[in-house]
């Protein structure tokens, strides 16, 4: 028996993961919602063959168009995916008892990332995502692009069962060429918020970030992948604040570090 629960999803150039994203929840989901930003593969047609009610919009922005996709949700309850996140077999286990007994307005889901072939139990983690909500609570997605993060106005608790598994990177070469499009769109949101770059910026804080995650929270433990990962992110905060820095210094000639297009995906 499918729950009254509705989920929202963005798209773009999605053919290798929203089958199986749309095919862990679709025996629970009384409604599936895709807004596809005119994508050049199949997207479109798997979602629809998966009974996905599939619209096509110009992009917006990661913030805007996820909030595009959730005023289009009819169910009481909204279960908000990207398309590169499965929900495992214990997770959809918690769902379905949430919103059958429910005690919050909002349940927050811890996300693992797979990335290397190997799933990350300390880097990146733990990764709670407020991710089901009741639409009563006017659920909205805010925070600054590409970070965005879904907030209600009501009760939240944790669902302790299950993860919400990220299959986020293809390969190195994926990586490393959507981490430079979030860093540009990341700087681009610091500097429409005033946030300054400067040289204690570009030098001190990848190295917190790094040691924060991959000495603190034990990212060393997670092999080669973590230590990757590590590397990865000290590069994401180096080239956030060059951009910034970019953005405040250049010349009102056109140029600096481009627009937000959806080149990359959200939610790094």
């Amino acid at each position: 028996m499918r729950l009254p629960l509705s989920v929202a999803m963005i798209s773009f150039d999605e053919e290798d993961t929203i089958r199986k994203t749309i095919e862990a929840v679709r025996e629970i989901a009384s409604e599936i919602v895709v807004v596809d930003s005119h994508s050049t593969d199949r997207t479109r047609e798997i979602a629809r063959e998966l009974g996905a009610r599939v619209f096509e919009e110009d992009w917006k922005g990661h913030i805007a168009q996820k909030n595009s996709a959730l005023g289009k949700c009819s169910e009481p309850w909204i279960l908000a995916l990207d398309c590169d996140e499965l929900v495992s077999p214990g997770l959809r286990d918690s769902i379905v008892a949430a919103v059958n007994d429910p005690s919050a307005d909002g349940y927050l889901v811890n996300r693992r990332t797979v990335y290397l072939g190997r799933t990350l139990r300390h880097m990146w983690q733990p990764d709670w995502k407020l991710r089901l909500v009741r639409r009563g609570a006017k659920p909205v997605w805010g925070g600054y692009d590409p970070h965005d993060s879904l907030s209600i106005e009501g009760t939240t608790a944790k669902l302790g069962g299950g993860f919400l598994e990220h299959y986020s990177y293809r390969d190195l070469d994926d990586h490393f060429r959507r981490l430079v499009g979030y860093a540009r769109i990341a700087a681009q949101s610091y500097h429409a918020r005033g946030k300054r770059s400067g040289a204690g910026k570009i030098v001190l804080s990848p190295l917190a970030g790094v040691f924060k995650s991959y000495i603190l929270r034990g990212g060393f433990l997670d092999g080669m992948p973590g230590l990757i990962a590590a590397a990865s992110k000290c590069a994401y905060i180096l080239f956030k604040y060059c951009f910034l820095w970019e953005l405040e210094h250049r010349k009102d000639d056109g140029g600096g570090v481009g627009s937000d297009e959806y080149g990359v995906k959200s939610e790094m």
